[in-house]
């Protein structure tokens, strides 16, 4: 069960230093910094925020295969390896001001090729331990030019002393088994980091937290055209005709019962708080519990499959492989 007391939950609604990891990664602190000293337990950042969300996907048609290149090995430069420095240090930071910490980045899969690039949500303690990851299980339309797909290995809800945490990026958010499989797993705090905004994305989160009765974060980037440096050749020759904000963000927090309680934020970066009582956790489900009572096991069966699905699986000889005969 949770503690007694209240806690404050925190969605970060900010611009990365786009495709720069090391910048980004100190402004990560200096936002959390802000956020613990406005109360929060828990800070949720927006989806791909290290080192920034691959925006080009809706620009560059799929067949200008030389800017999606060149723009692919910059975003590969600085993505994060898991565990590796960049993490590191947002450990750090979280250790030392006491706050757990929910962050999109975007993932090299250094456990084979190095190569690939994964949507990932990383999940960090208040003490500073890396609690675990969730690689996106599926990127949506352009963004299937960037990001590999995801398995099950890494679905899961973390005992966090206020609550259990889990989350979806994005569009994973519609896939209905998928937030009753976190349901099932007593999820109470639900993180979606994501790049939609505005209607029906708002009513979707609203939607998730009352069939969930869960508090849902709703966190979004803040995202101008300025944000774009001119230095990169895409800016002028397929963002021109944007003048203003790419996204102007509508982060959203919502109660248990489906109610917006912050926000939504609109093209600026800010913070949104909210307070989550002890009782708000578990009263709700009195009337709803979708894995619960209302889940009806006898009548709907799920099967969740959690095997990895390694690139490569090395076999030493005198584990499966049969022996060889002794030379005569």
């Amino acid at each position: 069960m949770p503690d007694s007391a209240p806690a404050r939950v925190a969605a970060i609604q900010a611009a990365p230093v786009f495709l720069d990891l090391d910048a980004t990664v100190d402004k990560a602190c200096r936002l959390l910094e802000e956020a613990a000293a406005g109360g929060a337990t828990l800070a949720a950042f927006p989806e791909a925020f290290l080192p920034g969300y691959p925006v080009w996907v809706w620009f560059i048609p799929s067949g200008h295969t030389h800017p999606l290149r060149e723009l692919y090995t910059a975003l590969h430069g600085n993505a994060v390896s898991i565990p590796g420095p960049a993490i590191d240090r947002i450990r750090e930071a979280a250790g030392d001001l006491s706050i757990a910490v929910a962050m999109g980045v975007n993932e090299r899969n250094s456990e084979a090729s190095d190569s690939t690039l994964y949507n990932t949500l990383v999940y960090i303690g208040p003490d500073g331990r890396l609690l675990g990851r969730h690689r996106k299980f599926v990127p949506t339309a352009g963004e299937r030019l960037v990001w590999g797909q995801g398995d099950g290995s890494d679905l899961e809800v973390y005992d966090l002393p206020f609550g259990k945490l889990g989350g979806l990026l994005c569009w994973e958010n519609y896939m209905p088994l998928a937030r009753y499989t976190l349901s099932a797993w007593g999820e109470q705090i639900h993180v979606a980091p994501t790049w939609d905004r505005g209607e029906p994305w708002i009513s979707t989160m609203r939607h998730v937290a009352k069939e969930s009765r869960a508090f849902v974060l709703g966190v979004c980037q803040a995202f101008h055209i300025d944000d774009v440096p001119d230095d990169l050749a895409f800016k002028a020759k397929y963002l021109g005709g944007i003048d203003g904000w790419i996204n102007p963000g509508l982060s959203v927090i919502c109660d248990p019962d489906g109610k917006s309680v912050a926000g939504p934020l609109e093209a600026e970066e800010g913070i949104l708080y909210a307070d989550i009582e002890p009782h708000q956790l578990v009263g709700p489900r009195w009337q709803l519990d979708s894995a619960g009572h209302y889940a009806r096991p006898d009548v709907f069966e799920l099967k969740f499959h959690r095997r990895p699905s390694p690139f490569i699986q090395v076999i030493e000889k005198g584990d499966d492989a049969p022996e060889e005969p002794e030379s005569v």
